[in-house]
């Protein structure tokens, strides 16, 4: 990996290991509706300059409908899930159920009817990860046990997310798509907003948490993906899964002083090592050219 490469992976994982932190900040001031209508509407508003460059939009003529689906299942749906389950679990704990989607993802394209097999070393993936999230669930049972059940609807979204844009949006330009769904999604969220408007002003940490969650974990941190896309390939791009909630872990123990007890560690084993697995694909064989060049 290059030195920009690297640059470009290691900024992501910040970027993208942080968000639980920040909610987890903020809804502890601001309710649900207040707190995504504000992060989609900063995220929109950052990426509006670039937008106004390409000043084309013949393409939202066309996939008006995947847009529409799109932005429900990767924004409206998941953040109003994971905000809300943030107020009865740990960030730490939000951000390891959220690196099931690479998993969920596999496993929804199979009940979607996808005729890839997935063999052993696959299922045996997606066994330990949810597995993972059953070690990470029990000792919710007794009472953030439907808090857990949302991240998980919200991980669920977002591997629908990537199955609409793989299958629909996939070259569409990137950036006004992200500023057109940020766009939509605060909209939608406004009027749940303004009738759950914070009374008071809230604190300084609480608006640089919106802040960040809008600009940084949000509009840089989708250009910086497609960059290192550019940089690396989407195949090691991928591993940024994996990182990310490590990243959440430290970011919530370290910060809000949340445990990292022996359920935690093994959860975090479980879940990573299964959508590693499950998401497992083997390298293309040599043509038989190229073997017959050497």
């Amino acid at each position: 990996m290059t030195r920009r490469g690297l640059f470009l992976f290691v900024l992501l994982s910040l970027l993208w290991g942080i968000p639980y932190l920040l909610i987890k900040l903020a809804v502890a001031e601001v309710s649900v509706p207040f707190l995504v209508f504000a992060l989609t509407a900063v995220g929109a508003l950052a990426l509006l300059p670039f937008v106004l460059v390409q000043r084309s939009f013949g393409w939202l003529k066309t996939h008006w409908r995947a847009v529409a689906a799109f932005c429900l299942v990767e924004m409206i749906l998941p953040w109003g899930l994971i905000t809300h389950g943030e107020v009865s679990i740990d960030s730490s704990t939000a951000g390891l159920l959220i690196a099931m989607t690479p998993a969920v993802t596999v496993a929804i394209s199979k009940l979607m009817g996808s005729d890839e097999r997935l063999g052993i070393r696959r299922w045996t993936g997606l066994f330990l990860g949810f597995a993972g999230v059953f070690v990470l669930a029990l000792p919710t049972l007794g009472g953030g046990f439907l808090a857990v059940v949302e991240i998980l609807m919200a991980a669920a979204c977002y591997a629908s997310g990537s199955i609409i844009a793989s299958r629909w949006l996939n070259d569409l330009p990137a950036t006004s798509l992200t500023a057109v769904c940020l766009a939509g999604a605060a909209l939608i969220y406004a009027v749940p907003a303004a009738l759950a408007w914070p009374a008071a002003m809230p604190s300084t940490m609480v608006v640089g948490a919106i802040l960040g969650l809008g600009v940084f974990c949000t509009a840089i941190a989708f250009a910086t993906y497609f960059l290192l896309v550019r940089e690396i390939g989407p195949e090691r791009a991928v591993v940024i899964t994996y990182v990310a909630p490590a990243v959440s872990v430290a970011a919530g123990v370290l910060v809000l002083s949340e445990p990292l007890d022996i359920g935690i560690v093994a959860a975090f084993a479980l879940i990573l090592c299964g959508s590693y697995l499950g998401t497992w694909r083997a390298p293309p064989e040599p043509s038989v050219s190229a073997t017959s060049a050497s």
